[in-house]
């Protein structure tokens, strides 16, 4: 089964007024919506624009599995571990909250920021917080979250390329840019699309795209 879900109905979120625009495909705040809150282990797929000098303050998280991918800009990351860190075009950051940690996400580049931060719920609650950057993720190459049981691939496709989808449970395809068509859906930048035993489908790109697939298993033990 293929369900796709477009970008403009993803729910409106952050604060303008302060240069955060925020757009989630799952429930979220004071968007609740109990027939969209998870699919597998993932529970929030938030695209983030960010001005030059805005940012999220700290703030904490537990029990959580924080992936980020950045699109456009540089991403400042600190956390109440001590770490420090710049993400860029290309990087994937990881942050596994586990018994507590927290944060702060800001723009202190000259230009805007642009990134996709994922969430995933862990297989077991609790342990001790990590943090990880891997820096200039190679096209295809499987990115484990074990905490979370599921894989990450950054699929970067060009002109009339095309990937096999995994053959999981479940899977999660997020268009960052360009379009591709998959099973018949044309999905195009911002919309995605949540895959159930589905086998022998593929994304195809007639003019090129980047895409974010999530591989899952079943429904994680916690949560």
């Amino acid at each position: 089964m293929i369900q796709v879900r477009r970008g403009a109905e993803r729910y409106r979120g952050g604060d303008e007024a302060a240069g955060i625009e925020s757009r989630h495909a799952f429930s979220f705040g004071p968007h609740y919506d109990p027939d969209n809150l998870r699919f597998g282990a993932l529970v929030a797929c938030n695209e983030e624009r960010l001005a030059p000098g805005a940012g999220f303050d700290e703030h904490p998280h537990r029990d959580t599995e924080i992936v980020t991918w950045v699109v456009e800009g540089e991403l400042t990351h600190r956390d109440s571990t001590g770490r420090a860190t710049t993400v860029r075009p290309g990087d994937l950051q990881r942050l596994s909250s586990a018994g507590g940690v927290r944060h702060v996400e800001r723009n202190d580049g000259p230009v805007p920021l642009r990134f996709v931060q994922m969430w995933l719920t862990p297989l077991a609650p609790g342990g001790e917080p990590e943090y990880a950057v891997v820096r200039g993720v190679a096209e295809g190459t499987p990115l484990p979250l074990a905490r979370a049981g599921a894989t990450l691939r950054v699929c970067r496709l060009g002109t009339g390329g095309r990937t096999a989808v995994p053959a999981a449970a479940r899977v999660y395809v997020h268009v960052v840019r360009g379009e591709v068509r998959l099973g018949g859906e044309e999905l195009a930048a911002g919309d995605a699309a949540r895959i159930s035993e589905a086998h022998g489908l593929d994304l195809v790109a007639p003019q090129g795209a980047e895409c974010l697939v999530w591989e899952m298993g079943a429904e994680p033990v916690y949560g």
